[in-house]
């Protein structure tokens, strides 16, 4: 199985970065895919190959056949011509009657495994691999028919502190849990599977509070390529009082899509990155 994981890995690494957009002109889903690879460690005596050829050929032909079946894909020949989806895998022989298949599906533009499993099928006749392919044909089309993740430009979290001692406060000390709260909040989003994190740095977001800039972070986020915009804010009433609150916009329209609020959370500044992990965990991924 590690060969057949290396391949995955290189396949990631240096094919999707160079990988075109899906051409738009079509409305089926360009999905690409290549014949998988064959290795046999069952150390059996009789020579094998022409049979296994057969077989894995038949198998290709076959998943081919089931994805062109259903109109929502189109097959094409690679990542570089409108793929959408890039399926490759292999299957490992074993022993007599054990069989691996490693089958990934690849989102080409997200650069982002959809699908990564293995299976175990046992036998090596026609009828074992006929059944192993429906299996498989049944699982790749579930894991096509997967939204794609929404992109998604995570800003800063901002500070509003309402506090009469405000003026006193370590700005540094601020600084660093703000840069936990947006850390944790972007990992939380990106391990959803739901959304791709779109980098939102830069001098000029930083220069400017959005939480009063009237909806200018969607603009800001299209320019970034994403589809919406998050923006969050930890409003400090005393030095063991917060509140939390997030607000997401449509990219293209600046058309609110969500918002939560945390309601009056008890404790100290340290506690604002799991209180905000755990707002859009419940207000906006759970919500979905």
């Amino acid at each position: 199985m590690r060969r057949i994981s290396l391949i995955l890995s290189a396949f990631l690494l240096f094919v999707l970065p160079a990988a075109s957009s899906p051409a738009g002109a079509e409305d089926a889903i360009g999905v690409a895919m290549d014949d998988f690879s064959y290795t046999d460690t069952s150390a059996e005596p009789a020579n094998q190959t022409a049979a296994h050829e057969r077989r894995l050929s038949a198998f290709m032909a076959a998943l081919r056949r089931d994805i062109s079946a259903d109109g929502r894909y189109r097959p094409v020949p690679s990542a570089q011509d409108g793929a959408a989806f890039k399926v490759i895998g292999g299957i490992q022989k074993t022993s007599t009657l054990v069989q691996w298949a490693k089958v990934a599906v690849i989102d080409v533009g997200a650069k982002k495994l959809v699908m990564d499993k293995l299976y175990t099928f046992r036998g090596d006749n026609d009828e074992s691999w006929e059944r192993a392919e429906i299996f498989v044909s049944r699982e790749v089309m579930a894991a096509l028919a997967t939204p794609a993740p929404v992109a998604l430009a995570v800003f800063d979290f901002e500070l509003e502190d309402t506090t009469a001692a405000s003026a006193g406060t370590s700005a540094a000390s601020d600084a660093s849990y703000l840069a936990e709260v947006t850390t944790s909040v972007r990992e939380a989003l990106g391990q959803s599977g739901r959304y791709r994190i779109v980098d939102a740095g830069g001098e000029a977001v930083k220069a400017r509070a959005l939480r009063d800039c009237g909806g200018c972070e969607a603009a800001i986020a299209q320019k970034l390529g994403a589809d919406q915009s998050l923006i969050g804010v930890v409003r400090r009433v005393s030095r063991t009082e917060y509140t939390l609150g997030f607000q997401v916009r449509d990219a293209r329209t600046g058309a609110v899509l969500s918002r939560g609020d945390s309601g009056l959370r008890m404790g100290a500044d340290y506690s604002w990155k799991r209180g905000a992990v755990r707002l859009v965990s419940d207000k906006l991924i759970g919500s979905q």
